[in-house]
């Protein structure tokens, strides 16, 4: 009888063992799982790359959002200009950061996009050694003419385009630059042979326009805007799908007969590969109420520059198709980097 007890008391503690083991187990995975779940909090302070020097589009954007990002994070965000290699030299920085958040690079149509085609050697991989935040927003190219120009519409530049080849000369900030692809594309689109004068930023190749030393160029609104103004220039086309709010008088190319004509530079948060998920959600989460702050908005109306805040996966699909867009006017005009 004794046996049979002990037997039975045995059992009943290996029942309740295990059973006090198994809800152990599912406390700890409850806990485990609400832990993975909760949002990343930054504990110090953040830098944000830029790719190009101060006072650009790049540097302007970065800075407005720097300052609302921080707030949204409870750290500072602190810009950092790391110009040179047409943005190569910060990428090649963020791509080697550690991946925890504390190092974040804004990619621009340049050097996510227009690189990748025209370096067969680029020292990073936009796949491989990033993962996409968020795109910010958009600026669109316009189209001017300078003081001597006779022209004072698109299809007339192009109708005198044709009619000399090779005897018009168009200016942009540099070989690779926004400026510059958006007028090979109106050339491939137009079917026009206009030359191509590259300078060493937007400063000089304006002073130029302005002086008559070349007849066109394509750039930001903003770098325009006060020449226009003056009446000493006239843009011709505006290279956004809208027309804008800041010129609603000015056509964009594509109304003008070519199909599908955009040409914007564009700008978007990346962080170095490996970078948790939580994390990115919460750059993502925090850049996108930025974004949508008056103080943000306000800049990027005055720059002429449109949000265009979207998930990570999406920004992602929008670098493949960039890339792909651009690659093809590269190879069109056989561009080669410096």
């Amino acid at each position: 009888m004794n046996a049979m007890k002990n037997k039975i008391t045995s059992e009943i503690r290996r029942i309740v063992k295990q059973r006090c083991t198994n809800i152990f187990i599912g406390l700890s995975f409850l806990v485990s799982g609400f832990c993975f779940a909760q949002e990343w909090v930054p504990e110090r302070t953040i830098r944000l790359i830029v790719p190009y020097g101060v006072g650009g589009s790049s540097d302007v954007i970065a800075r407005t959002l720097a300052v609302e990002l921080g707030k949204n994070l409870g750290q500072s965000v602190i810009v950092e200009n790391k110009a040179g290699g047409q943005g190569v030299i910060a990428m090649q920085d963020a791509a080697r950061a550690t991946p925890d958040g504390y190092t974040i690079i804004l990619g621009h149509v340049g050097t996510l996009a227009v690189n990748p085609a025209m370096m067969p050697k680029l020292p990073y991989d936009v796949q491989k050694d990033f993962m996409p935040v968020t795109l910010l927003a958009k600026v669109p190219m316009v189209f001017a003419v300078g003081p001597k120009s006779s022209a004072t519409t698109l299809p007339q530049f192009i109708s005198q385009a044709k009619s000399a080849p090779g005897k018009f000369s168009y200016g942009s900030a540099g070989n690779g630059s926004a400026g510059h692809l958006a007028f090979e594309m109106l050339k491939t689109s137009a079917g026009i042979d206009v030359i191509h004068v590259p300078y060493k930023g937007t400063g000089a190749q304006m002073t130029d326009l302005l002086a008559g030393n070349i007849d066109a160029a394509s750039a930001g609104l903003p770098g325009f805007l006060t020449h226009v103004k003056s009446g000493q220039l006239k843009i011709l086309a505006v290279g956004s799908v809208q027309r804008m709010q800041a010129i609603p008088e000015v056509p964009t190319v594509a109304e003008l007969g070519y199909k599908n004509f955009e040409s914007t530079q564009w700008f978007g948060l990346l962080v170095p590969a490996q970078t948790p998920e939580a994390v990115i959600a919460r750059i993502n989460k925090e850049a996108l109420k930025a974004l949508a702050s008056p103080s943000v908005q306000k800049r990027l109306l005055e720059d002429s520059s449109v949000s265009a805040g979207m998930g990570p996966a999406d920004f992602a699909k929008f670098i493949t198709a960039e890339q792909k867009r651009w690659g093809q006017v590269v190879r069109n005009a056989n561009l080669t980097a410096d």
